[in-house]
């Protein structure tokens, strides 16, 4: 890679990274300490970096000097982005992935592939008695934040900037064309908590367990909703007023983990989820491409049953419904 090339490369991966309102020669202006017409003779190449500037933006934007060098190496730079009561919190959490929908909807070409062993974050925020105890579940055993210590669940006991965030989350993430491989054992995690909680005795009521079972019911037949039609909307929406992709494969063949791909115009991203809510991210060019080559195979060893296959589709979501329905109708 030569020095001009690995000087665009480095401002358009920035500007992959910049909120949708902020532009490159402000950052860059910022970051440098230097004036506009300086960020721009840069951004344009005809003022090459100097190694210390270099230094800043890519310690700023985490990204690796082997990848922007282009040295063969094994090693690839990751981002961790992990959850924890006192430095950073489930609403900051937030926030932060409004924020990367909100830069990957500045894009023209937009798309996320997600290989999911869970029911995916997005789609716990449709219904709110599913969003409460997604937050009340993963404040008391994920965070361990000691405030849920010793409480139990209740309704209406939502912060409020969750909920607001929460919509705002899913309405971004239905604008964006969107890939979601799943398997038959990705709601057995949510039972599982629910199940939990209620042996725990954790749940005043029978009648607010049977709400949230109710309300993953719901997201299961969203789901196949937008399955059917190929498209994304929220609940309540006219079907016919969007048009936003939205392809769904079966897949019977691994047991997945929870990797996501955004790729933004020539730009890709990894995320690959673990301990529940956190997560690493990279940019890397070559681990972001061959992450993509492996989606795509586990794709075509997969069913695809959005818009098509409509005996498949029925199998596979009777049986999540069942599984929900099962636990649900046993409540006294």
């Amino acid at each position: 890679m030569t020095t001009t090339t690995a000087q665009d490369f480095l401002f358009q991966r920035i500007k992959a990274l910049l909120p949708p309102e902020r532009t490159v020669v402000d950052a860059i202006s910022e970051l440098l300490n230097i004036s506009t017409d300086s960020a721009y003779r840069r951004i344009r190449g005809e003022t090459l970096l100097v190694l210390d500037e270099v230094s800043i933006l890519c310690n700023h934007f985490s990204f690796s000097m082997d990848q922007l060098l282009n040295l063969k190496t094994n090693s690839v730079l990751f981002q961790n982005i992990r959850v924890d009561a006192n430095n950073y919190s489930y609403e900051q959490y937030l926030q932060e992935l409004v924020q990367l929908m909100q830069q990957a909807n500045s894009f023209f070409n937009k798309e996320i592939i997600y290989l999911t062993k869970d029911v995916p974050i997005f789609h716990n925020f449709y219904f709110s008695p599913l969003t409460e105890f997604r937050y009340y579940f993963w404040m008391k055993y994920i965070l361990r934040h000691p405030d849920f210590s010793d409480k139990h669940f209740q309704f209406d006991s939502l912060p409020p900037t969750i909920e607001p965030l929460s919509k705002d989350l899913i309405k971004l993430y239905t604008k964006i064309p969107s890939v979601e491989i799943w398997n038959t054992e990705c709601v057995n995690s949510t039972i599982s908590q629910i199940e939990f909680c209620k042996d725990s005795g954790h749940f005043p009521r029978a009648s607010d367990i049977k709400k949230i079972y109710e309300a993953l019911e719901m997201t299961i037949l969203h789901l196949q909703s937008q399955a059917e039609n190929g498209y994304k909307y929220l609940p309540g929406e006219e079907e016919q007023t969007k048009r936003v992709e939205f392809s769904f494969f079966y897949n019977r063949v691994i047991l997945g983990d929870n990797t996501i791909l955004v790729s933004a115009d020539q730009n890709k991203t990894a995320y690959l989820n673990y301990d529940v809510l956190n997560y690493i991210t990279t940019m890397d060019i070559g681990f972001c491409n061959q992450c993509h080559d492996d989606l795509k195979n586990i794709m075509r060893k997969s069913t695809l049953i959005s818009k098509t296959s409509e005996k498949q589709r029925n199998i596979f979501f009777a049986i999540l419904l069942t599984k929900i329905r099962d636990r649900k109708n046993i409540l006294v």
